[in-house]
């Protein structure tokens, strides 16, 4: 390991010392503001720091203020003296705890993503958190906090090499960061467009007209009090998308897609080959206008375990045009099983009927889906299934064969009644939920038996959870050229973790 590690014995090392410290500062604050209001108060009014009512309780007040700030400083330095971690024997493994102990270890091979997550705070003082999920870890996910920038780049890249097969266990292998081209870069601008023309700012729209209509019709302007906590929850919602959706830039390498974003908090991760799930594209009504996408994965410990902060973690790209997503799809899915992708992945994203092989929902039961059963449809590729829906708010679904874990038949009374059944395709947790809607009976019959094949016989293929022992090693691809502004930022870039 590099020089700026604490070692200790048998190969553990020690986080950074500041670590405790960047993660409990808020508490420190709270305590020092509790114990010393007053004279923070007199202070900025002033007047002197001891009051006229100065006496034994205020004495002893403060001592006991001091005690806990000391009883604070004593459990964050001891919090950090137990806190270790180990690369060895294929697991990563972290102890914590003095008076309660605790172990995490996460086998290497299992790797799902790695991030590197820098708050604010953390920012300042070049500190990182470094997080990766693996795929059988569920609430248990090992989080390393903190180590400097570097360093954590540093383990991050020695992880991923141990994981893919190309480095061994040994302790004194060092895995050097491997090269990226950046991809795509979402311009703020085009960010806040999309918010603008976001669901919630139309529905905004409409409940602000439909208020003012019965404060006018009713004269009684209370309706529009009703609108006011609305607007601060969503301007809160807005404010959260636009610091993790800024500064958006994707890059591949041999270790997988590397995506970076965030204003305030910023976050780096990396997901491996193979290691996608599902995936989704999207387009609301009003993106329309502009040609606009946005894209979603599920990814094994991106689920529901990360409910706060999983819709941002799972977004593979916040908004994008057309050349943008078809650029993503192919680091995604770089064998799309087909001869012409562009093709399909268009029929998919906007296409009706039975344009490029897609089969859909059957004429006689338009009446269930007026708008969408024109749009609704299924095509099979040799590596993937998609699944298309929506004709208002388009929807195109990609599942990898070998990532079908379960496969459900779904047939109402209805649905009965017009010969189609609904097909629903179970994968990792995540904002993706693979559904064929309304498919003729027999077709979805049918098809139930040859997915359930065709992911029986990827998995055959998957010998190993080493992407490189399955896999050819990892080109670097010549995707679409990514926009001027984005080729000025990653030549000027000298830290792109920090983006």
């Amino acid at each position: 390991m590099t020089q700026e590690q604490t070692v200790v014995d048998g190969g553990w090392h020690r986080v950074h010392p500041a670590s405790p410290f960047v993660r409990g500062w808020v508490a420190l604050a709270a305590i020092v503001y509790f114990f010393g209001r007053d004279t923070f108060e007199r202070a900025l009014q002033g007047r002197g720091t001891i009051g006229d009512n100065f006496n034994e309780r205020t004495l002893w007040l403060l001592a006991g203020g001091g005690v806990v700030l000391l009883l604070a400083l004593g459990s964050f330095v001891l919090s950090w003296y137990f806190t270790r971690y180990q690369l060895a024997e294929g697991y990563v493994r972290v102890n914590t705890g003095f008076l309660f102990k605790q172990q995490r270890q996460a086998r290497l091979d299992r790797v799902q993503a790695i991030d590197i997550v820098q708050p604010l705070l953390a920012r300042i003082f070049g500190l990182a958190e470094l997080k990766f999920e693996v795929a059988d870890a569920g609430h248990s996910a090992v989080r390393l906090s903190y180590l400097r920038l570097a360093q954590a780049k540093q383990l991050r890249a020695t992880i991923l090499g141990r994981a893919a097969g190309i480095a061994d266990g040994s302790e004194t292998v060092e895995v050097p960061e491997a090269p990226e081209q950046v991809v795509l870069y979402v311009p703020p601008g085009r960010l806040v467009g999309s918010l603008i023309l976001s669901e919630q700012s139309f529905f905004i729209v409409l409940s602000a007209i439909a208020s003012v209509l019965v404060s006018v019709l009713t004269e009684s302007r209370a309706f529009i009090l009703y609108l006011i906590p609305a607007i601060l929850g969503l301007g809160t919602a807005y404010w959260r998308s636009f610091n993790t959706g800024y500064n958006f830039t994707a890059a591949i390498s041999p270790d997988g897609i590397r995506v970076r974003y965030g204003l305030l908090d910023t976050r780096a991760q990396t997901v491996p080959p193979g290691r996608i799930q599902a995936v989704k594209v999207t387009q609301p009504p009003l993106w329309r206008i502009l040609g606009w996408y946005r894209i979603h994965v599920n990814v094994a410990g991106y689920g529901e375990h990360h409910r706060s902060e999983g819709e941002h973690r799972t977004m593979l790209l916040p908004v994008g045009r057309k050349a943008e997503v078809m650029t993503m799809l192919s680091l995604v899915l770089p064998d799309p099983g087909i001869a012409d992708p562009e093709r399909v992945f268009t029929a998919g994203l906007t296409g009706l009927d039975s344009g490029a092989g897609f089969v859909t929902t059957p004429k006689r039961a338009w009446i269930l889906s007026p708008l969408g059963w024109r749009r609704n449809g299924f095509l099979s590729t040799d590596t993937a299934l998609l699944l298309r829906s929506g004709r208002l708010w388009r929807k195109l679904v990609m599942v990898p064969h070998q990532r079908t874990q379960s496969i459900a038949l779904h047939q109402g009374p209805l649905a009965r009644l017009f010969g189609v059944a609904d097909l629903v395709l179970h994968t990792t947790p995540g904002p993706v939920a693979p559904r064929l809607i309304q498919a003729a009976t027999e077709e979805a019959v049918g098809l139930f038996d040859q997915q359930a094949a065709r992911a029986r016989k990827a998995r055959k293929l998957q010998s190993s959870e080493q992407w490189l022992a399955q896999l050819p090693p990892v080109a670097m691809p010549a995707p679409a050229p990514p926009t001027t502004h984005a080729m000025q930022r990653a030549s000027t870039q000298e830290d792109p973790d920090h983006g």
